[in-house]
């Protein structure tokens, strides 16, 4: 580290100096000291280095939560090259999608990603795959061997400005878009999530976020600045976590709505010891007070909510620690963040106090722009920095913002972001379909599920479960329609734009309906 620059590289190397031995990660079976995340991560960056891949260079993470997976995180932030963190639900297909849009030097997978995804490389410039797990396919480079020899360790100084990660958000219109993010952006995200929450090193955190998700990477990031233990599992299951926060005494527990609705409901939670815990945060969509409040009466801590986006690297706003909570509210900007509310159609024009608008924030933690999409950009980031969130919210006089509605389509499923265009995208792709058009509507357990309307092409019958097998094909789980609405027709406006909010009519009719799940 030289003149103050940190870069995402150095939260292990500090982290290392300062708590040596200490646990940094428990997964599964296997714990790693700091020390231990450390020199694994020094040798991946070293063997990474000695195959060419270096400064600028994008490499693509794909596969599930782990240790291996943080090892590499680090270890190519180490080599210099940009970190590019896909979701590990992610079809094959969009992967190479994203390898292709980012000119991508290097694919880092799970075994069990790479055994689909190798074919799919072909012809793409990602020189190879790097395989972590039990298994690695042929033609791959297995992820011991970058593990092992003498190359030295890269150096990761350099300009905080520089290109620290591209995170692609689902696609507005039809294809992702991928948030180019400074290692200042990510790591002052880090800093000030840290500060607000009161994060320490006795803290002991269980998550099951996926790490790739701007929540779960911040949250491990936090881990490492602040010398915590990460008790991080690859999947959620209510009575796992359950069991892991009463076994490991832990301090925090970080999820989405979804996860404390199957909390709430498990037979484990009745003899669950769950007396550790301190604070627990929640984020990715909105949560109803009533089931805030249920949390809190059982978990015997505060609930706080969070907003953030993969534009800022991290979250946005949240509550401080010490309070105030305000159940309903996502709390108020992070230090180092300016927020404000602007008219929906004209980001210059500040709305009242407590009148609902379009959010905007500005800082360091604001991407620079959208990987090769400069139109997109200017329509995201105004001349004087301000990033349009496309979220509807209204502010109070003391700062806590509170979310409305989406300007956007978006669908929130589990914390999950889905764009209705591409979805409609892949619907098109199927030959009986004439048009299509995608909506949200709410669910129970995942806030909201994505359901598909129909227009079949003349002459052709599709049924919902050939579109879903269709789907499935091209779509990763969490976005597949979870029910398939053939109509004669879809609602549209004057100028022939399909009006969504008029699709709420059609999904009452419950006649030539097919449900997926």
């Amino acid at each position: 580290m030289e003149g103050g620059f940190l870069s995402i590289g150095e939260l292990p190397r500090l982290a290392a100096r300062s708590f040596g031995g200490k646990t940094a990660l428990v997964d599964g079976d296997r714990s790693l000291s700091f020390d231990e995340v450390d020199r694994l991560s020094d040798r991946f960056a070293a063997g990474l280095a000695a195959r060419g891949i270096g400064a600028g260079d994008r490499v693509t993470l794909y596969g599930e939560n782990g240790w291996a997976w943080i090892v590499s995180y680090y270890g190519i932030a180490k080599a210099g090259a940009v970190i590019n963190p896909v979701n590990q639900l992610l079809t094959p297909g969009e992967v190479r999608y994203i390898v292709d849009d980012c000119g991508v030097s290097a694919v880092v997978a799970s075994a069990a990603r790479a055994r689909a995804l190798v074919p799919v490389l072909a012809g793409s410039g990602a020189e190879l795959v790097v395989c972590y797990g039990e298994g690695a396919p042929e033609g791959t480079v297995a992820f011991d061997t970058l593990l092992v020899g003498d190359h030295p360790v890269p150096s990761s100084s350099g300009d905080d400005a520089r290109l620290g990660t591209i995170a692609y958000t689902s696609g507005t219109t039809g294809h992702p878009k991928g948030a180019m993010l400074s290692h200042r952006a990510i790591v002052t995200n880090v800093r000030m999530t840290a500060l607000m929450h009161g994060r320490r090193a006795d803290d002991i955190i269980v998550s099951a976020l996926p790490l790739p998700h701007v929540y779960g990477n911040v949250v491990m990031n936090a881990a490492f600045l602040c010398g915590s233990t990460l008790v991080l599992f690859p999947t959620f299951d209510a009575a796992t976590i359950l069991g892991a926060i009463a076994h490991r005494r832990a301090t925090m527990f970080e999820g989405v709505p979804t996860m404390y609705h199957y909390l709430l409901q498990s037979p484990a939670l009745a003899a669950a010891d769950l007396s550790s815990l301190r604070l627990c945060t929640v984020g990715g969509q909105a949560m109803p007070v009533t089931a805030m409040e249920a949390v809190e009466a059982r978990f015997g801590c505060p609930l706080i909510e969070l907003w953030g986006m993969t534009e800022l690297g991290g979250l946005g706003t949240t509550h401080p620690h010490l309070g105030p909570y305000r159940h309903g509210s996502i709390g108020i900007a992070l230090p180092f963040l300016e927020a404000r509310i602007a008219e929906a159609e004209d980001a210059l024009r500040d709305m009242p106090e407590g009148e609902v608008g379009e959010l905007l924030v500005r800082g360091a933690m604001v991407m620079q722009g959208y990987h090769g999409a400069p139109e997109a950009t200017r329509d995201a980031i105004c001349d004087d920095g301000w990033l349009r969130t496309g979220d509807l919210a209204r502010i109070d006089r003391d700062g806590f913002i509170t979310m409305v509605d989406r300007k956007k389509d978006m669908i929130l499923t589990a914390g999950n972001n889905i764009y209705p265009a591409e979805l409609e995208r892949v619907i098109a792709m199927h030959p009986g379909v004439a048009f299509s058009a995608v909506a949200g509507f709410p669910d129970p357990a995942k806030g909201e599920v994505p359901v598909a309307f129909i227009v079949a092409r003349a002459g052709a019958a599709p049924t919902g479960e050939e579109l879903a097998a269709h789907c499935r094909a091209h779509l990763a789980p969490y976005k597949v329609p979870r029910a398939y609405r053939f109509v004669d027709d879809l609602p549209k406006t004057s100028t022939g734009k399909i009006m969504r909010r008029a699709l709420a009519q059609l999904h009452s009719d419950n006649d030539k309906m097919t449900r997926t799940g």
